[in-house]
Parts: structure tokens; sequence; C-alpha cells
């Protein structure tokens, strides 16, 4: 009976620990931008071999959008992810010499270039925030918006506290889903720029949960504590995303 009792909080305990273990992946955002009109041939190739071929690597398809604006109208984002740095680096190298990639990239540019440059940005996921990215869709109907925090000097750890104690939750309250929350990863910055995802229902749910949100008075106090010694945040990037069929976050 003893040996029973033990065994069944040794498995107690490891189920425990593989619910709470941290994401560690490294994660890649990635926006093309294409030339006039040649977005169409991007997304075919992703939708019939690229995709494939990331997986083939061992590059985690994560997600792909189309941005909602006019001003991005030849652009495509998408977001893979890693187990490393060093296994990115090598994944990618062995994409770019794969003859069947090859092949595909040749033959979809017969009718001009598709893509003009690439940005790329690398992630880790923010651990007080997320725990790990769910990517069972919810609601398949929902967009998506982008959100990139750019923070005064020193003040990144005051933006993640902020998010962990209050502004998710009110986010929830106002119709706005939480959806995975990173630091960016660049040598070359003092401090990390958080990056996060969150869905709404539609654009115009959009609009209606932002008006909420700011109005909301646990927001407000909760913005004039945080800032009593100081402005948080120097500017905010947004960008609102519908999600491409093949896409595994919906």
């Amino acid at each position: 009976m003893k040996s029973i009792i033990i065994t069944l909080l040794f498995i107690g305990t490891m189920f425990t620990s593989n619910a709470t273990k941290p994401d560690t992946r490294v994660y890649e955002l990635r926006v093309y931008h294409c030339h006039d009109g040649r977005r169409p041939a991007l997304i075919k190739r992703f939708q019939d071999h690229t995709t494939r071929i990331f997986e083939n690597h061992g590059m985690e398809n994560v997600a792909y959008w189309l941005p909602t604006s006019d001003d991005m109208k030849n652009d495509l984002i998408y977001m893979l992810s890693y187990p490393s740095i060093e296994a990115r680096n090598a994944s990618w190298k062995a994409f770019m010499a794969d003859p069947e990639w090859q092949k595909v990239w040749a033959d979809s540019k017969k009718n001009g270039d598709i893509v003009a440059s690439v940005d790329s940005k690398f992630l880790k996921i923010e651990p007080e925030l997320t725990k790990k990215l769910k990517l069972k869709a919810e609601d398949p109907e929902r967009v998506f918006e982008l959100r990139s925090y750019y923070c005064l000097p020193g003040r990144y750890p005051n933006i993640v506290a902020r998010f962990r104690d209050h502004t998710r939750k009110i986010f929830e309250d106002n119709g706005i889903q939480n959806i995975a929350y990173w630091g960016t990863i660049d040598e070359k910055q003092e401090q990390p720029h958080l990056v996060y995802i969150i869905a709404h229902e539609s654009l115009d749910g959009a609009s209606q949960s932002w008006d909420a949100f700011r109005k909301d008075p646990k927001w407000i106090a909760a913005k004039t504590a945080s800032e009593a010694d100081g402005k948080i945040v120097e500017r905010v990037e947004s960008i609102f995303m519908e999600p491409l069929p093949f896409s595994k976050l919906k």
C-alpha cells in the first residue's frame, strides 16, 4: 500500500511539473513586404509548400496573418518557434539548402520577384505574463492585434508588473482576449520591448473594447499608480491582423 501511495505521489508531481513547465522556446516574428500585387503568390507558396518544408526542418509554424490596414496591403506577418537560437540558425541553413525549397522558390518567381524585404524580430515568452502559448482556436472569426511597447530607459520591469497585476485582467473585463506576451531578444538593446497579441471579436468590437478599457476606473487607477514615479511607455505600435486559413493560431 505504501509503495502505491508513493507511486501516485510521483505521478502527481510529474504532471504538476509538466503543467507548470515554462515555455523556453525562441519565437521569431517575421514581416514580409511584397512587391506590389505579389502577395497572393506568397500566400500560395506558404500554403502549398513553405509551411510543410519548414516543419521538415524542425521549425514550428505558429501563426500566419494578413494586416487589415490598406497601407500594409502588400505585407504578410507570420511567427515561427524553435528550441533555441542555435536550432533556429541550423534549421534555416538546412531549409535554404533543401533542393525542394530551391525548386519551389525558383518556380514561384517565374512571374517576377515576390518579396521586396523582410523584417525579423526574436522573442521569448514573458513568463510573468504567459505560461504557455495555446494554439487552439476559441473563435475562428476573431481579429488579432499585434502590439509593441517601447519603454523609457529602465522601465521595462514596470510595464511587466502593470500587465501582471492589472492590465490583463482589465482587458478581459472589457472583452479583450489575452493571447500571449513576449520580450524581445536583441543584444544591442539596453532593455527588451514588450510584444503581445490580443484578440477581438471584430474590428468594430476592438474599437468598442478599447474605448471601454480606457474609461474603466480600474485601469485609470492602475495607470495612475504605476506612473507615480514617472511615465513608463515611450511609444506603442499596433497592427490589426486577420489569420490565414492555414494558420494554427486562429
